[in-house]
């Protein structure tokens, strides 16, 4: 296992200090949209209810901000940052981009151990349920967290190290918009085909394939929100 796939997959230290465990679980109810695009975020309301120092979350809530997470304002405090159409084009555009690069880079550079690692994360997420057991309009977390494996893994023979830190933070920044497409799935897509298009093509070495399969796949969810109306 490549010490990026190890990584993704490493659960939370218990000697992680209490700002890095606010930060998490803040970061996980952003992304999951738990918490509302566009709500106000109230410091000494999410102190009492997390139990740690409002000093705590503001430092977790900055260094979200500085992840574009979440939108800081002047003498206002922190709000989660509101969904736009544009914003939304904006960022499956970029994200389509750097992917492209980062996939030829790792068929490029892959080799069979990473490959026994996209099988392993491609067999992992087409076994997790996709739907939250308790509400099935919401994506379980382990699915979640399953889908952010295998799209990182497929990538995780890049060695150009730039872009991969720009492909995190824009698989971030698409992660809220992707949440929010989940109720209004039309019923007949078939993620699961869509994945394994990807993975055999990445696997097969067809790197323009590959990437007109991923463009497929990150365009279907964007124009599932575009045509909800719910993007402004």
């Amino acid at each position: 296992m490549s010490p990026r796939t190890a990584a993704l997959l490493r659960p939370l230290s218990p000697s992680a200090s209490l700002t890095e465990g606010a930060y998490d679980r803040l970061r996980a109810d952003l992304l999951s949209c738990r918490l509302a695009p566009g709500a106000k975020l109230k410091i000494a309301d999410i102190a009492a209810e997390t139990g740690v120092s409002g000093g705590v979350i503001r430092e977790a809530l900055s260094r979200l901000a500085a992840e574009g997470l979440v939108a800081m304002e002047a003498q206002k405090g922190f709000r989660v940052p509101p969904i736009a159409a544009a914003d939304l084009r904006a960022i499956t555009e970029a994200r389509i981009e750097i992917e492209a690069s980062c996939l030829r880079l790792a068929i490029a550079r892959g080799d069979v151990a990473w490959e026994s690692e996209i099988l392993a994360a491609y067999h992992r997420l087409s076994r997790v349920p996709e739907r939250a057991p308790d509400d099935a309009k919401r994506l379980s977390d382990d699915y979640a967290d399953a889908h952010t494996t295998f799209h990182a893994v497929l990538v995780a023979a890049c060695d150009n190290h730039w872009l991969l830190k720009t492909r995190d933070f824009l698989f971030a920044q698409s992660e809220r918009y992707r949440r929010l497409s989940v109720p209004m799935q039309n019923p007949i897509r078939d993620l699961d085909a869509e994945h394994r298009a990807i993975m055999q093509a990445v696997l097969d070495r067809r790197a323009d394939d590959a990437v007109e399969a991923t463009r497929a796949h990150l365009t279907a969810t964007m124009t599932i929100l575009l045509v909800s109306g719910l993007c402004n």
